[in-house]
């Protein structure tokens, strides 16, 4: 590979002056963290044991106290020891879908372990063979052929009763969509991934590793020999003032015609089920036409208001230009309207010129996918409805005044989405740079939760200087539909994303989201940690070769690296509303 220039004109970006910038960060100072580990079950060590990533999240609104989480997690795959020390790849077969239970509001987790396909006995050079054996991902997958592939999303929605009529008297449901593929020996879906939904009725039997409990997951994308369905996010209508209530919604992009990152075109779908997840009926919401100029919605987010409207929202190009879309639908998921331009968007991050994505904090960095999709939450009023405001608040992470200088900026919605705010931006600590971020109000409207992951170093041309990465969570009271008086909650402490790993060595990784669920009392947060990861000098000098004239070759990683190297953690926690009187 030949020498970058390291994006010169770039770098020069981050000198001029932040137009438009977030009012100086006037909050006092956060108490100290007072987050939790989520990822309970995650080993310190070794690689890529103990990675976890992409952590998603859902309340139960009819019983707060039941929350339940996901991420990619690989607490099931070998050792990088077992074979070659300077590959560690994922073992064919082995599930990433990991799953997490509270029952004390988020302060506290467990993370069961079940029956299925794993590796993670697989931990030195002896030969090895993947087994049956315990597992702390979702089950049933492979007893049907299949593999969770992690991209989790979950929902809690009312169970359906007799003739799929939906009560909260019926009790609870707990639906977690993730990617699929095909276990090893199967052909059970064509196409390179699937979006599959599983589904529990009892999550106290399902956190105590009851396999049982789990309904076996349902395939609900329509697959061709060349499908990749990738972006997936689900929604239930939980407030039972709606005239949809109970219907569940799942979005994604239909990568189509080749394999994933080559595939046109790439509509929006939106698969509905009207009988608690057990038959779905499968909708593409606008065009599937794809060019430079205007591009479909990719990634979404979708939600309902406390009348059953439901609204999801993509990023596309319009007019050669980004922006967040939004589609909106009036009969429960079957027409759709739209799409509407809600807010320009601008990419943060510069392109890594060895990775060929995007990266924030420096070369070799984590990845930054702003087509993960915009994230978005509505004062519905769940459980019952009572007391919905349907303000739509959307966040992101926006690159518009240049590289060191990204903003987490919020527009809001109080009339269904027909007009919305002016960008403004959440009053961030001085060095903050956000990378991902989620939305969370409290049902009533009174509450506006952010979570976000930040890098609080500037970007770094090589890969010997320290790196930070925090976790935030963040608070306004809402007023007219304007969120006032923004203060921290939590702050995490800092760690270094060096220590985070893709399973190729050649980058660090952290996912493409983060994710906030909150009631009227409070909020659940969770993110993205790399605190317990200690960074390895030796994957530094490997991944800094790779941007110079002679790469050399991956490293021994069991051999030469700190033990918790890659340990990349899922942590939050519960906060209650600090308003409240």
């Amino acid at each position: 590979m030949g020498h970058p220039r390291i994006l010169p004109a770039v770098l020069a970006s981050a000198a001029l002056a932040l137009t438009g910038a977030a009012a100086a960060w006037a909050t006092p100072p956060p108490p100290p963290p007072s987050d939790v580990l989520v990822s309970v079950g995650s080993p310190p060590t070794p690689f890529s044991q103990n990675k976890q990533n992409e952590p998603a999240v859902a309340v139960d609104a009819h019983e707060p106290s039941v929350v339940a989480a996901g991420a990619n997690d690989e607490i099931d795959e070998e050792s990088c020891a077992a074979g070659d020390p300077t590959t560690c790849p994922f073992t064919d077969g082995v599930g990433v879908s990991g799953v997490y239970f509270s029952f004390t509001g988020g302060s506290s987790w467990t993370q069961p372990t079940y029956e299925g396909f794993t590796a993670r006995h697989c931990l030195g050079p002896d030969a090895c063979a993947p087994t049956t054996g315990p597992i702390g991902t979702l089950p049933k997958y492979y007893e049907n052929g299949l593999v969770s592939d992690g991209d989790p999303a979950l929902a809690f929605g009312p169970r359906p009763g007799p003739n799929d009529s939906f009560s909260w008297d019926n009790g609870s449901r707990l639906y977690y969509a993730n990617l699929t593929s095909n276990f090893p020996t199967s052909s059970t879906v064509k196409g390179f991934e699937a979006i599959a939904v599983s589904r529990t009725d009892d999550p106290r039997a399902a956190a105590a590793g009851d396999a049982s409990a789990w309904k076996a997951p349902v395939i609900i994308s329509k697959q061709s020999s060349t499908t990749f369905s990738d972006k997936e996010q689900i929604w239930a209508d939980n407030a039972s003032s709606s005239r949809y209530f109970g219907n569940v919604y799942v979005c994604w992009a239909s990568f189509r015609s080749n394999s994933h990152g080559n595939a046109f075109p790439t509509p929006l779908i939106v698969s509905r089920s009207t009988d608690g997840g057990a038959t779905w009926t499968t909708k593409q919401v606008g065009p599937a036409t794809d060019n430079g100029i205007n591009q479909q919605a990719d990634g979404c987010t979708i939600r309902s208001d406390s009348q059953g409207n439901v609204y999801v929202f993509g990023i596309g190009v319009r007019g050669g230009k980004q922006f967040q879309l939004m589609y909106r639908s009036t009969d429960g998921g079957a027409h759709w309207q739209g799409p509407q331009l809600v807010a320009p968007v601008v990419s943060p991050g510069v392109l890594d010129p060895v990775l060929g994505r995007p990266t924030m904090d420096g070369i070799a960095g984590a990845r930054v996918d702003l087509a993960s999709g915009p994230s978005v939450d509505i004062a519905n009023g769940a459980p019952s409805g009572a007391g919905a405001t349907d303000q739509i608040v959307m966040t992101w992470a926006d690159g518009t005044a240049g590289l060191n200088h990204e903003q987490l900026l919020w527009t809001s919605s109080t009339d269904g989405g027909a007009t919305w705010t002016a960008p403004d931006a959440v009053p961030l600590p001085p060095g903050d740079r956000p990378v991902y971020t989620a939305p969370a109000l409290s049902p009533d409207g009174k509450d506006l939760y952010v979570v976000d992951n930040a890098f609080t170093t500037t970007y770094r041309t090589n890969t010997s200087a320290p790196r930070g990465l925090v976790g935030q969570l963040w608070h306004a009271d809402v007023a007219g539909g304007m969120p006032t008086g923004w203060a921290s909650l939590d702050r995490s402490a800092v760690g270094d994303p060096r220590g985070t790993s893709q399973n190729g060595l050649t980058a660090e990784f952290l996912g493409d989201y983060v994710y906030a669920s909150a009631t009227r009392d409070g909020v659940v947060g969770v993110w993205n940690d790399a605190s317990n990861a200690e960074h390895c000098p030796a994957i530094d000098d490997y991944r800094a070769s790779l941007y110079g004239s002679s790469p050399t070759a991956p490293p021994d990683v069991i051999g030469v690296c700190p033990a918790t190297f890659g340990n990349s953690d899922i942590r939050g926690g519960w906060w209650a509303d600090p308003t409240t009187p």
